[in-house]
């Protein structure tokens, strides 16, 4: 399940989608909200943060209106929740987290 996508807005700029791992040891994956200029700015942005193994390949999972919405108003522009377990599931009802709470239970585990 490590399924993304991207979405161009009218703007010029991109918000790409990412299932990744979770850093917990729920063994679960986290739904990762990117905006940037470009998909590769938007891809450094998370390889700088230290998520290095971050590829975006096709676009199976492109961001919902709502997420395009929720990664628009949030100040920082890098957003995550928990994804669902399956790929026909709703999306989660969770809240968006600022990707400070995500790397924050990363450190915690090792």
């Amino acid at each position: 399940m490590a399924a993304g996508g991207f979405c161009k807005l009218p703007s010029g700029s991109v918000v790409v989608a990412l299932n990744l791992p979770s850093p917990g040891s729920a063994g679960g994956f986290v739904r990762v909200l990117v905006l940037a200029q470009n998909r590769a700015r938007a891809l450094t942005r998370l390889r700088n943060l230290g998520l290095r193994a971050v590829y975006l390949r096709g676009n199976a999972a492109p961001p919902t209106p709502d997420e395009i919405t929720a990664v628009l108003h949030h100040p920082d522009g890098l957003i995550w929740r928990t994804a669902p377990e399956s790929t026909g599931q709703e999306l989660s009802q969770e809240l968006w987290h600022p990707i400070r709470a995500l790397l924050r239970q990363k450190t915690a585990q090792a």
